[in-house]
């Protein structure tokens, strides 16, 4: 018997139990459009978590002090860049280069007559592109200037956690370079709102010269940010400006942490991917097997008609591999209408992102990014556990003896 006609049978006898093929090829395809949704949210959360940590944090490249450690945000001298501005004006001539600019980063604490709450100091060159999204997200107020001296800006978040508005006046205070503690009396001149819970409600802006003179560091500054045109001209942009008197670090070396946790992340949902596969498997082996024992007899006279029990191994196995790659056609489609959909409208996370900490710079709302290599994979693998999970099924087949079998019934 030809493979034509195996193919042939096994598309006949999908279609006797017309609504048990049909939902068997639902449940194939409901399965890998899960799993479709669900990797693009993932991979959607994550990849929006480094680009917001690297566009409001962290930039491309950095460079800092050799001794400067982040998790101090060190004030001391000897820890910090001296001149960044000479440096920062020759990287932005750089082709590659967006926006590059020194800032000082401070922990201070802000307080009103009645609430006091922690946060990061920013001190900024206000003319610098490196804060268009800060500028664009300015929901109140003004943005700084140069010549602001008593001013600052905070998230929305922040200032209604504090109870105070654009106008008024707020304390902080911090501990400065010299191991004494200093206080000011700031006014709030812009609200912004990024959608970044964590940044919303710990960031405070103020021009880079008045940052330097509160924390009594001179002309010096915690580090140069370098935003780039292209994310893959990072390497090279980190050898061109590389110094003897700085350390390097790009986006990578910044967002170790959040990238460990991707990779940790996404074991785990390979797993959850395994289990789900696994699921549909079985629903698979179930109704092949139930196939099996309605047509026993059937079974036994194709084999004294002479068919290979290879060849009629090779049938049921068709009929799964029908069944599967239909299913996967179906459920890429749902997959990518269902990803096409949260790309646009997302999930809105309200008190979860700000559960995640400082971290993971993410947004209010987690939407999905389209994946074609992650979605191709995943239908490839789902078509072949569909195809594993048969071989039992069109074993059991394969191995009945004619005369048995036509005596079953």
């Amino acid at each position: 018997m030809t493979s034509g006609k195996l193919w042939t049978i096994a598309y006949r006898d999908l279609l006797r139990n017309r609504r048990r093929s049909i939902f068997t090829l639902l449940a194939v395809a409901l399965g890998l459009a899960l799993l479709i949704v669900w990797n693009g949210l993932i991979a959607g959360m994550m990849e929006d978590a480094l680009q917001n940590s690297i566009r409001l944090r962290t930039g491309h490249v950095q460079l800092r002090a050799p001794s400067y450690e982040e998790k101090k945000v060190s004030l001391q001298w000897q820890d910090l860049l001296d001149n960044p501005g000479d440096l920062a004006t020759r990287i932005n001539n750089m082709n590659e280069v967006k926006a590059a600019a020194p800032v000082l980063w401070a922990g201070s604490s802000l307080s009103t007559g009645n609430e006091s709450v922690g946060a990061q100091i920013f001190g900024i060159d206000p003319t610098s592109q490196l804060y268009n999204p800060i500028r664009e997200s300015l929901v109140s107020g003004e943005f700084l200037t140069l010549d602001d001296r008593n001013s600052i800006m905070i998230g929305q978040r922040l200032a209604d956690n504090l109870g105070v508005g654009v106008g008024d006046k707020i304390n902080l205070a911090l501990v400065n370079a010299d191991g004494k503690a200093d206080e000011a009396n700031l006014t709030i001149r812009g609200l912004f709102s990024t959608g970044i819970v964590s940044y919303d409600q710990s960031a405070v802006f103020m021009p880079l010269d008045k940052a330097q003179a509160l924390a009594r560091t001179g002309q010096r500054a915690s580090a140069i940010v370098v935003l780039l045109n292209q994310q893959d001209d990072t390497d090279k942009v980190a050898a061109a400006i590389q110094s003897q008197d700085a350390a390097t670090l790009t986006w990578r070396d910044s967002n170790q942490f959040l990238m460990e946790m991707v990779e940790l992340a996404m074991s785990f949902y390979v797993i959850l991917d395994g289990i789900v596969m696994l699921i549909v498997a079985v629903i698979i082996a179930n109704t092949l097997l139930m196939a099996v024992f309605e047509r026993i007899r059937e079974i036994g006279i194709l084999a004294a008609l002479g068919m290979k029990n290879w060849q009629i191994m090779l049938m049921f196995l068709l009929e799964a591999f029908i069944l599967g790659l239909a299913g996967v056609v179906v459920g890429f489609a749902l997959g990518s209408v269902g990803i096409a959909y949260l790309s646009n409208v997302g999930i809105p996370l309200g008190a979860s992102a700000s559960a995640a900490g400082d971290a993971f710079a993410l947004g209010s709302t987690m939407y999905a990014h389209f994946v074609p290599g992650t979605f191709l994979w995943l239908s490839l693998w789902m078509l072949l556990f569909v195809v594993l999970a048969s071989l039992y099924p069109a074993q059991f087949a394969a191995r009945q003896e004619p005369v048995a079998a036509l005596r079953s019934l």
